[in-house]
């Protein structure tokens, strides 16, 4: 604890309880009112800032690097809008269960509501965006003003990391002169040691985490009605735990279930068993014969809901039972039919349904009768039966398309962007991570991505589906991930955050940005709008083309620049290391390569 004055002693000893805590990063936008957490941050150890002058890159900075770290981090501003430029990154944090710790420096009360500067309401700012508000409230450096700082910072850790649901946290702390370290004499009148040191590396106040092991009946109940069910499917949706690929590619063995995999479910790429994975599900289902000859009976969801319209459309027209596993506590449930929420360990859930599969399935082999502790239906059922086929309608659908797929863009003259998408993913190596926009960019990488075995965490913001704040969000994925980063965004999302590229100053890991430079918004090509408007009025209204020079853009923040002319050149660009790669496309081209390859696929997959 820093004893210079209160405000130094306050603050020195909130940060100590976030560091022994387990904070390790914490984002800082400068300011007066700040400097002393800012101060106590800068000098504490065990926790390293980043300084990022503009609020609200700063921000999605941060919350890239709670994604790719899966632990909090604090961000800290000073008093007045600073603190309202952070609302699109809470707003995501707290739609995709992100941990932050938000610190608004504030004016103390006396100075409010009187024209003092820089002085606006700070109270509850987030609304309902947040786990948890605190006023945090002005104090002495007395026994019980330094224990309250220590007991918040603790409550406000365990708050951000969940109970259940993590997400954004909002501390909100005034602060009196001198706000800098200026000794004065009698400040500290502290006497009681646990206020002064707290407990020494342990923080004032551990909690203990909820326990999310599923029970054994849930594991029996639900293993039965997977063992009943005549066909099924596994979605999986976005979740960043890689450990799930192994237990999920087992439970998907032993029920015979395809696993539909989004890319962020992080089971497209990876050394796992992919032989039941389904990746091309998004052009399968618009097939509508095709579709209603695969309806499952049973629906087990891990991780959000894909983005695919037509796997949502699926779903809801197939009348299903749908099991959702969602540990966070949220209601991650769309399409209002799911027969069960589970709120346990997705890998503890996944591994114990396919070990009871198994273990019936090996009693069936060696003539043994049922056991009482599965679904009795199901046990009766599976002593006679037949082992668990494999999925080969899907099987043998998705090596058709794979392969259509392939010939179709390998075979393009010039640059589309699912082309530039199938490219991509071939050139992804083990320990990459990619950061994807929402719009077009995160429906091309779930449509045109094949699988493969890199070893690859492949994040996105689809909590509120927003493009604002992409490229801080990937650039703080970088920083505290310390992994190879590929960001894939359009011009749009580079200009709605072009502001957070001069983060990369301070990242030593290769954070390559590729953007996809086709003159506007081209996901609204793709809606009915592009019918509805003339052509002058659609342009103007949702085409927005800007005109922004990637490559000065990159010049502005003396960053590499490279323009890709052709799609064998990515391998090596990517290698290069951090700058920004364009790769110029065209809307209306990329409209008909969608249809064509859309078509082609179906062609084929109805033939065989």
């Amino acid at each position: 604890m820093d004893s210079t004055n209160a405000n130094t002693a306050l603050a020195s000893a909130f940060v100590e309880e976030l560091a022994r805590g387990g904070l390790r990063r914490a984002v800082v936008s400068p300011g007066s009112r700040s400097t002393p957490l800012a101060v106590a941050l800068w000098r504490q150890a065990g926790i390293e800032v980043t300084v990022i002058v503009d609020e609200r890159s700063a921000a999605f900075f941060a919350l890239g690097a709670a994604q790719a770290a899966g632990e909090p981090v604090a961000l800290l501003c000073t008093s007045g809008t600073a603190l309202a430029n952070y609302h699109p990154a809470v707003v995501e944090a707290d739609e995709s269960a992100l941990p932050l710790i938000i610190l608004s420096a504030d004016r103390p009360p006396e100075l409010r509501g009187i024209g003092a500067g820089q002085t606006i309401d700070q109270i509850k700012t987030f609304g309902e965006s947040v786990r948890w508000f605190c006023e945090v409230g002005t104090h002495e450096a007395d026994d019980s003003g330094l224990l309250h700082m220590r007991s918040v910072a603790c409550r406000a850790l365990v708050r951000a990391r969940g109970e259940i649901r993590p997400g954004p946290v909002h501390l909100n702390l005034p602060w009196r002169e001198p706000l800098s370290p200026i000794p004065v004499e009698g400040a500290v009148t502290a006497t009681d040691p646990l206020a002064l040191h707290g407990r020494d590396d342990r923080p004032l106040t551990a909690v203990t985490h909820v326990d999310l092991e599923p029970t054994a009946f849930a594991l029996d109940e639900i293993a039965g009605h997977i063992g009943d069910a005549i066909a099924g499917v596994i979605v999986a949706g976005r979740q960043t735990d890689p450990e799930l690929r192994e237990p999920l590619a087992r439970l998907a063995r032993a029920a015979g279930f395809p696993i539909l995999a989004e890319p962020t479910s992080q089971l497209r790429l990876g050394p796992h068993d992919r032989s039941y994975v389904v990746t091309t599900y998004d052009a399968l289902l618009r097939d509508e014969h095709w579709a209603k000859g695969v309806v499952p009976e049973l629906v087990l969801r891990f991780g959000e809901l894909p983005t695919s319209k037509p796997l949502r459309q699926w779903l809801a027209a197939s009348g299903a039972d749908q099991i959702v596993v969602d540990p966070t506590g949220g209601w991650n449930e769309p399409t209002g039919r799911a027969a069960a929420i589970v709120r346990a360990d997705p890998t503890e859930c996944a591994s114990g349904w396919a070990a009871r599969l198994e273990r019936d399935s090996e009693g069936r082999a060696g003539g043994g009768g049922a056991r009482g502790s599965l679904h009795s239906r199901t046990a009766g059922r599976f002593a006679q039966g037949p082992p668990r086929p494999a999925p080969q309608a899907w099987v043998e659908a998705e090596e058709v398309a794979l392969r259509v797929i392939a010939e179709e863009l390998e075979g393009t003259e010039g640059i589309t962007e699912p082309a530039l998408h199938l490219a991509l993913g071939r050139a992804h190596r083990d320990g990459d991570l990619v950061y994807t926009a929402s719009s077009m960019p995160i429906r091309d990488q779930e449509a045109f991505l094949a699988p493969g075995e890199a070893d690859v965490l492949l994040l996105c913001n689809r909590g509120a589906n927003g493009i604002d704040g992409l490229i801080s969000s990937g650039i703080g994925a970088a920083q505290a991930s310390g992994r190879p980063t590929t960001i894939i965004t359009g011009d749009l999302g580079l200009l709605h955050d072009i502001g957070g590229l001069a983060a990369l100053r301070d990242v030593t890991t290769p954070v390559r940005i590729v953007v996809i430079d086709n003159g506007g918004g081209g996901i609204f090509h793709f809606l009915p709008q592009q019918r509805a408007l003339d052509a002058t009025e659609f342009e103007a209204l949702l085409g927005t083309p800007r005109g922004v020079s990637v490559e000065r853009a990159a010049a502005l923040f003396d960053l590499p620049y490279r323009h890709l002319a052709n799609l064998s050149e990515l391998p090596a660009a990517l290698a290069e290391g951090t700058g920004l790669i364009e790769v110029r496309a065209d809307r209306a081209t990329n409209v008909a390569a969608h249809r064509r390859v859309t078509d082609r696929v179906l062609a084929a997959v109805s033939a065989t």
